[in-house]
């Protein structure tokens, strides 16, 4: 039980048995790409630097000779404690019945040669075998689902601290990407605040542009008054200056003359009329 909760805690990390150890359970293939660094007591990371797996050659064959990884669960056996990978060994070569020929064999040349000795007490090993059978028929199952009960609760508070430190990180793993999400719209904010500069300064140039033309628009209409008063004022100015020298050059008696034949006119007009 505690082996199995070592394998599932994932509390320690152990280098891989050698090459020439003796296979004692299944094994299941394993595939590295890349020889990477790996705590092994005596094997020191100098200087924090990555460490080349000494378990790991550059010849080494992991697909063929795949590294041996103990089972979190027991293997299948036959009767309560033979292994089921015994049988499949002799099928290749005996076929089904190989095993159990075997298995008869050897206990008849064990009782033969009275290797294996027949004695009084004999009947309680097979009463002890039968307790055994019917203890492990009514109380197996409850047992075993209790102790993994147990085995999962321990190493789930194990793994507690584990789990809430990943459970923070993803956390903050998603905050992150949050913020870089909202980061992304200051692309939008900056080009909306261009926007609105480059309308305020357009703003700003129109109202310039309207007031340098209001401004030259008044100094126009100044220049044409200027203009039109001189003219106004030298056409008076030329009217006087006839009338006055017309008037000097006229006599008293050319002015009666030009009396009388006003007057003639006048009456010659309102005898017409």
């Amino acid at each position: 039980m505690l082996s199995r909760l070592a394998l599932r805690s994932e509390l320690f990390r152990v280098a891989p048995l050698c090459a020439n150890a003796v296979r004692t359970t299944q094994t299941k293939p394993t595939v590295a790409t890349t020889n990477e660094s790996i705590i092994v007591p005596g094997f020191p990371k100098p200087n924090g630097q990555p460490q080349p797996n000494p378990y790991d050659g550059p010849e080494r064959d992991l697909v063929n000779f795949p590294r041996m990884v103990r089972l979190e669960e027991p293997a299948k056996t036959r009767y309560l404690f033979v292994p089921e990978e015994w049988f499949e060994v002799f099928y290749k070569k005996t076929g089904v019945t190989g095993p159990y020929v075997l298995a008869a064999g050897v206990t008849t040349y064990l009782l033969s040669k009275e290797i294996w000795v027949v004695e009084h007490e004999f009947p309680y090993v097979l009463a002890t075998i039968g307790l055994f059978y019917v203890g492990w028929k009514k109380f197996g199952t409850s047992l075993a689902a209790f102790l993994d009960k147990e085995i999962d609760e321990y190493e789930a508070s194990c793994n507690a601290g584990r789990k809430s430190e990943i459970d923070g990180l993803k956390q903050t793993i998603e905050n992150q990407k949050t913020e870089i999400w909202r980061t992304e719209a200051q692309k939008h904010v900056i080009q909306a605040k261009r926007e609105n500069v480059a309308l305020q300064l357009e703003a700003i140039y129109r109202e310039r542009a309207l007031q340098a033309y209001n401004q030259v628009k008044r100094r126009l209409d100044y220049q044409l008054d200027l203009a039109n008063l001189t003219r106004t004022v030298q056409q008076r100015h030329m009217v006087n200056w006839i009338i006055e020298n017309v008037l000097k050059s006229l006599t008293n008696e050319q002015e009666k003359q030009s009396f009388k034949k006003c007057m003639s006119d006048l009456q010659a007009l309102a005898a017409k009329a």
